[in-house]
């Protein structure tokens, strides 16, 4: 693992959007139907997502536009009003961005030199005099499950809960303690890892977030960050064992980490049980009764084309090669490392781009053999880097509000739902409190059940999942906040970021 050339992924586009806050405490918002922009929302939803698209950026500031998810732009007009749509000449819609020491950034009109403000509803730009009325803080908008890469070490942040600290000595983000949860509370980031303990301005994990756990955070465009205790203090690296910590001298900014969200790896077995893992470097044998670093896979997959890659922790792609046999030997634009993947209840069959489906030889090799899938060809699959899942549909996260007895869908705060394992593909789900999650005669959801019920997990792109609950039917989002499983059909609403 210490020998592995692990190379980062590229940004992607989930990377680059922010949601904008304005003085009063309301997100920009766009509204698609009315075509105008307005700051009087008070959670960060899909219309308070914005894209920011860079075409010139220095240490201090940058040319941008801000791209809805619908992917229209946010247009400042001649006298001062904005509006929501499609450039009309190449300035239209530029905005000279600032980015402030308190964090905050401003928006000042390319052609009118005007800044974006906000009176706490409406939107505009009037005024050439800089003020705070002028100031927007920047939320990272990507799912709260993240990870932290450092380009200056090469490395990704770790906790380690036997020691209640945090190192940045990583190599590749396959473990669970690379997985961090990023809360966002009164303009402050709290840091809390996979143990469910936060990183204090002290240097260590503690159990309980508090005025000592919160950072205020400095962001950059294409997901670049910066966390500060706001006294001058900056979190990096430090010493030979690369400690993070907070400091005041940090050189040649090993200050900024990229914040990305939390890869899936996982783990396949096979039908005698054992694990798919790399030998020799890059055969895949199903040889061990053990999970190891060599058994884990880095699970990238495009939800559209049901195209699946995996990454084995070696930095290199299974692909099929000569004599129908699979290696880790591939790399990422090879069409020999996309694979087609079916679900079998909770069970994933893989077909290679020949059309044959994956198996396991008599001499343990994995192999594209079968021209029709049999038990053979059935992998187990486990999620080998998350102990608990943090669900978000298309109206916000799933959590528990305390005006509502009924798991909501629609929450900026998420709850974590813990995984008990209890055969391949099928979790128990667990309260925050312990208790198991209840299903009612409707189709709704408790999270103080006494029995452990089955919900099955099928993984339908590199973050993004679908739950077959214990009654049979999907588990969706909807628009009245309540959490529902009574769909048939997996629809946009059954599809869940993680």
């Amino acid at each position: 693992m210490d020998e592995v050339e692990w190379t980062p992924r590229h940004p992607k586009p989930e990377d680059l959007r922010v949601g904008l806050i304005s003085w009063a405490g309301s997100y920009l918002t766009y509204e698609p139907y009315k075509r105008t922009v307005t700051a009087d929302a008070r959670g960060l939803g899909r219309r308070q997502t914005w894209e920011i698209l860079v075409s010139n950026e220095h240490d201090t500031q940058a040319v941008v536009r801000l791209r809805s998810l619908q992917g229209l732009y946010l247009l400042c007009e001649a006298d001062g009003s904005l509006c929501y749509g499609r450039p009309r000449t190449s300035h239209h819609g530029c905005f000279l961005l600032r980015f402030h020491r308190n964090g905050k950034w401003t928006l000042q009109c390319i052609i009118s030199g005007r800044y974006l403000e906000s009176d706490g509803e409406d939107v505009f730009c009037n005024s050439r005099v800089l003020s705070a009325y002028h100031m927007w803080t920047p939320r990272p908008a990507l799912h709260v499950h993240v990870i932290l890469y450092s380009p200056f070490n090469q490395c990704y942040a770790r906790a380690d809960p036997t020691t209640c600290r945090v190192w940045v000595d990583a190599p590749v983000p396959c473990l669970k303690e690379c997985g961090f949860l990023l809360h966002f509370e009164d303009g402050c980031y709290h840091l809390e890892t996979s143990t469910h303990f936060f990183l204090s301005h002290l240097d260590r994990l503690v159990s309980q977030p508090s005025t000592q756990t919160a950072f205020h955070m400095q962001v950059r465009p294409g997901g670049r960050v910066a966390l500060s205790d706001g006294e001058g203090g900056m979190l990096y690296a430090q010493g030979t064992h690369l400690l993070l910590g907070l400091g005041s001298s940090p050189h040649r900014g090993e200050e900024w980490f990229v914040l990305q969200r939390c890869p899936t790896w996982v783990s396949l077995r096979s039908k005698s049980r054992k694990f798919l893992s790399l030998i020799y470097d890059v055969e895949v044998h199903a040889a061990f009764e053990h999970l190891t670093p060599m058994s884990l896979f880095q699970f990238e997959s495009d939800k559209e084309s049901h195209a699946l890659q995996l990454r084995s922790t070696n930095g290199c792609y299974l692909a099929q090669r000569r004599h129908r046999t699979v290696m880790a030997d591939g790399h990422p634009l090879e069409s020999d490392t996309f694979f087609r993947m079916h679900w079998n209840c909770g069970r994933i069959i893989l077909q290679s781009p020949s059309g044959r489906f994956l198996g396991i030889a008599p001499n343990s090799l994995l192999m594209s053999n079968a021209t029709v899938p049999g038990p053979n060809e059935e992998f187990g699959i486990l999620l080998a880097n998350r102990p608990f899942l943090v669900l978000r549909g298309r109206y916000g996260y799933v959590g528990t509000s305390s005006e509502q007895d009924l798991m909501q869908c629609n929450m900026d705060q998420p709850d974590c739902i813990h995984l008990l394992p209890c055969r391949q593909g099928i979790y128990h789900f667990q309260a925050q409190g312990g208790a198991f999650w209840s299903i009612t005669s409707f189709g709704t959801f408790r999270p103080w059940g006494k029995f452990a019920l089955n919900f099955c997990i099928e993984l339908q792109g590199s973050n993004q999942l679908t739950v077959l609950a214990p009654n049979g039917f999907y588990m969706r989002s909807d628009r009245s906040g309540t959490l529902f499983a009574d769909s048939e059909d997996i629809t946009k609403e059954c599809i869940w970021e993680f």
